[in-house]
């Protein structure tokens, strides 16, 4: 059983950086396609970046430009680097993760199999 562990999370405001991690309990980022999502209150969960077994990132256009997510295989670690954050990219962040398959893109919540407990951000 997989489990993930986000974390990085706070208040920070507009035009300020975050780093979001999500730590995995078995070397599943190799095979993997792992992806950040968020839900805002009162909206439905949304995928924001992916990113491939083969390191191969796709973003949502409302973040492209502003966030980059990489991962460290050997550490078992994925990450959201957010930069020029908005308001409106207040949310609970959540990591997620479904082994042996492609992104394709950046997946929908459906796709994936895994969740980790979620990190909450609020800019202001």
């Amino acid at each position: 059983h997989v489990q993930l562990v986000e974390s990085g999370g706070g208040s920070v405001q507009a035009g300020g950086s975050l780093r979001l991690s999500c730590g995995a309990s078995g070397s599943i980022y190799g095979d993997a396609c792992v992806g950040w999502l968020r839900q805002a209150p009162g909206k439905e969960r949304e995928g924001v970046a992916a990113i491939d077994s083969d390191g191969i990132a796709s973003y949502a256009d409302s973040v492209k430009g502003r966030f980059t997510t990489s991962k460290d295989n050997a550490k078992n670690i994925l990450y959201l680097q957010m930069n020029s954050l908005k308001p409106e990219d207040t949310a609970m962040y959540y990591c997620a993760a479904h082994r042996f398959r492609p992104c394709l893109g950046v997946p929908t919540p459906s796709d994936y199999n895994y969740w980790g407990q979620g990190t909450q951000v609020t800019v202001s």
